[in-house]
């Protein structure tokens, strides 16, 4: 009877392996049915978020040992205690180690961040670099545990991407299914950082794939479900701040001053961005100049944080218990115009300095400080009519992150879900309104954005704008000898003019050709050691009729 009973059980457990074989090669040759897909968004969400929880912890577990602080939440007050030169020796430490990584595992010795996402959502069909992400993710966690002064949120996103990518390629995805599993990924490894469920799937949407699609709402939203899930079994349902007193705003007079102060943070949110591009090229003018190695770079920042941290240790890392004292009140004018100086310098030596971490959490905390002087001076104008100086606060914490990640909608719901305040509700959205309104207009939308802008990659305008960008001439050309194709004559005369078009460029470089020459076709060239081969033909009229199905594909895949 035992053996019999055993025999059925081994003979279950191989049939079910064997279903699992089964399932995977149909995965990888078909792609995921829609069960499939949500079961596979699901796992996703729960290994983004388990990344996500690991890299918290594990950032916690490393400065308490390099700094020996009893409480990382408190580590500012620690450092303060330390000798000088433990700081600086930290910070330009941490920096080397970052500097031989990226080195190393990366092409260019820089760190991925969000834009990278975004432009693998955009031009790589939801795919990222899995070997340079991770470098980067571990540069990130040692420049957040030696003194950088970024956040975390920006290496748990493409740490997410890179598990997408993983799955995306063993399953074969093609570019809409990787672009969902990317926003899954995303928007798992947010709420598990942050808590925030709702804000982490709109912020997959909004932030990296830049549409609102329904029928990918669903899965990312069970995604992000299951990294705010993992957040909770360790940390339970608490919120990363609290409003200490209650925010009681006298609507018809106190709403231009809210008004006023996103119009401020929208100021402070470019100051931030454009002091971070001002380091990094100015960094890169001082490294062409004195011929220094690119993994000395982050150790020149890292030491000149550490200098910083001497008299301002709370530049270090996330700046949690500053962002604390200020969203309560527990600082003065001065300190809080100083700190919102030297913090805001403090970010742009991390990020010129190509060390790692993002830029959302330094924008929190510069928020709430701009927030907390501006309430200040309004409340000791109008102290019969104003609400709380701390209100301010968290209304300037939303306005300053919005701005700089371009994302007015899940930025407002993050300092929601952050607070549990409900009631500060108005107060944010007016700020964040403003902040975005005007920052928008003097950045390319975003800092993610114009950080693309930078590198040539125009996502900021649009599908319009990129997709010349996906399409090959050579794949859309008539060859040489196709009855519809000019001649080899013909073609040679163009070449001779300077009017041609090599097989390898895209659209994007084709069009402006078409548009100053006024042509019907340009020659196609195929270049080997030197020698110029014309292969066959591009016309005006068929480059014209890829990229209006390019376009048509991608509304289609935003409206489904």
């Amino acid at each position: 009877m035992v053996d019999e009973i055993r025999r059925s059980l081994s003979a279950a457990l191989l049939h079910w392996l064997a279903g699992l074989k089964d399932l995977g090669r149909v995965l990888r040759h078909r792609g995921p049915s829609q069960f499939q897909f949500w079961v596979i968004a699901l796992l996703i969400g729960i290994a983004a978020g388990f990344a996500a929880l690991f890299f918290r912890k594990g950032i916690a577990a490393l400065q308490a040992g390099v700094y020996g602080a009893p409480d990382v939440h408190f580590l500012h007050s620690h450092a303060q205690d330390l000798p000088w030169y433990t700081l600086v020796g930290i910070a330009a430490g941490g920096g080397l180690v970052v500097g031989l990584i990226l080195d190393r595992f990366t092409p260019d010795g820089r760190v991925r961040s969000v834009a990278d996402v975004i432009e693998g959502a955009a031009l790589h069909d939801g795919r990222v670099e899995t070997r340079a992400g991770i470098a980067s993710a571990l540069a990130s966690f040692i420049t957040l545990s030696t003194g950088g002064s970024s956040g975390r949120e920006g290496p748990v996103v493409h740490m997410a991407g890179v598990i997408s990518t993983w799955v995306s390629n063993r399953i074969n995805a093609d570019g809409i299914t990787g672009r969902d599993l990317l926003g899954c990924a995303v928007a798992a490894g947010v709420s598990a950082s942050f808590n925030a469920p709702i804000a982490g799937a709109l912020f997959a949407m909004e932030v990296v794939l830049r549409h609102f699609s329904v029928n990918a709402f669903a899965p990312i939203v069970v995604a992000s479900v299951a990294g705010t899930v993992i957040n909770r079994l360790e940390y339970g349902d608490v919120t990363e701040f609290t409003l200490s007193t209650p925010g009681a705003l006298q609507f018809y007079v106190e709403l231009p001053a809210f008004l006023l102060l996103g119009l401020i943070c929208g100021l402070v949110a470019v100051v931030q961005m454009k002091a971070i591009f001002f380091a990094d090229k100015v960094g890169n003018q001082v490294q062409e100049r004195l011929s220094l190695p690119r993994w000395l770079r982050p150790a020149v920042s890292g030491a000149m944080l550490g200098v910083i941290a001497v008299w301002f240790p709370h530049i270090i890392g996330v700046g949690y218990e500053t962002t604390v004292l200020a969203l309560t009140g527990g600082l003065l004018l001065g300190q809080a115009v100083v700190f919102t100086a030297v913090k805001t310098a403090a970010v742009a030596i991390t990020m010129g300095g190509r060390m790692g971490g993002g830029v959302f959490s330094p924008s929190l905390m510069i928020g709430a400080l701009t927030g907390l002087a501006f309430g200040l001076i309004a409340t000791a104008v109008l102290p019969d009519v104003s609400g709380t100086h701390t209100l301010y606060a968290f209304a300037g914490m939303g306005a300053v992150a919005a701005a700089v990640l371009g994302a007015p909608i899940s930025t407002t719901l993050i300092v929601f879900e952050l607070t549990g305040d409900w009631q500060i509700g108005l107060a944010v959205m007016v700020s964040v309104s403003m902040s975005t309104a005007l920052a928008s207009r003097l950045v390319d939308r975003s800092f993610f954005l114009t950080q693309l802008e930078k590198r040539n990659i125009h996502c900021a305008a649009g599908p319009q704008a990129y997709l010349l960008a996906l399409i090959r001439a050579g794949a859309v050309m008539r060859p040489m000898g196709d009855s519809r194709c000019a001649s080899l004559e013909a073609c040679q005369e163009l070449v001779e003019q300077g009017l041609l078009v090599r097989a390898s460029a895209t659209l994007e470089a084709a069009m402006p050709v078409f548009d100053r020459a006024d042509l019907a076709y340009l020659p196609v060239v195929l270049e080997e050691n030197g020698q110029q081969e014309i292969i066959g033909a591009l016309y005006h009229i068929d480059a014209l009729k890829a990229y209006n199905r390019a376009l048509a594909a991608t509304a289609a895949e935003e409206h489904r």
